[in-house]
């Protein structure tokens, strides 16, 4: 019963809106309400500014780690023959699932990306770093941050197989992000296929305050 409480507050940490506590906070608005309407770091910097987007980004991620983490935090509470490999994939999915529906922020969150990236830097570090860079070559070359998302995300069950023989959790975990990352990014994909997906632009500033 114990673990369960480590996948309750899993929960709650990855509940943590931080894109629209920071919107409300800080400036008076609602992020949900500007730009693509989605809860996460890219429509952050479009509305507010690149500044604070790359700073929700870094809390997004920081969520996800702290989630994984508090395995190593807490041994003690994981039941007797609990494989600590599989529980942290347990406890990504779950800080995910909160970040999509946060609690806090009547379960309309963003699509899971950056705690997905957290989540991944604490399970599989290495396999992680070379995703990242697909992502960045994607990003620089498209300046989509969508497709970024998608191709690293595909290339990810390659590099925990091939590059570094990963425990089989974490090769479910990356095939899970494999489908979950395009899933969540249907509408997209969409608008990649009629050419009609915005490329980010950065921005110092964002929306005057209320």
């Amino acid at each position: 019963m114990s673990s369960i409480l480590l996948i309750v507050l899993a929960y709650f940490i990855g509940s943590i809106p931080t894109a629209v506590w920071t919107g409300r906070v800080f400036f008076g608005v609602d992020v949900r309400q500007h730009g693509s309407g989605n809860a996460g770091a890219t429509n952050v910097i479009r509305v507010l500014g690149t500044w604070v987007g790359m700073a929700v980004l870094l809390i997004d991620m920081l969520k996800g780690l702290l989630a994984v983490s508090l395995v190593g935090f807490f041994p003690a509470l994981l039941g007797p023959g609990t494989n600590p490999d599989l529980f942290r994939v347990i406890l990504a999915f779950t800080a995910v699932l909160g970040h999509v529906f946060p609690v806090f922020a009547g379960f309309r969150g963003g699509k899971g990306v950056a705690t997905f990236m957290g989540t991944a830097f604490a399970i599989f570090p290495l396999t992680f770093l070379c995703a990242i860079g697909i992502f960045l070559l994607i990003f620089l070359l498209t300046r989509w941050v969508s497709l970024g998302s998608i191709v690293s995300a595909f290339t990810m069950p390659m590099f925990a197989i091939l590059a570094f023989q990963e425990p089989w959790p974490s090769v479910v975990f990356a095939f899970v992000v494999a489908i979950a990352i395009p899933a969540t990014h249907h509408k997209n994909i969409r608008r990649l296929l009629r050419g009609e997906e915005k490329r980010l632009e950065f921005r110092k500033k964002g929306i005057a305050r209320s």
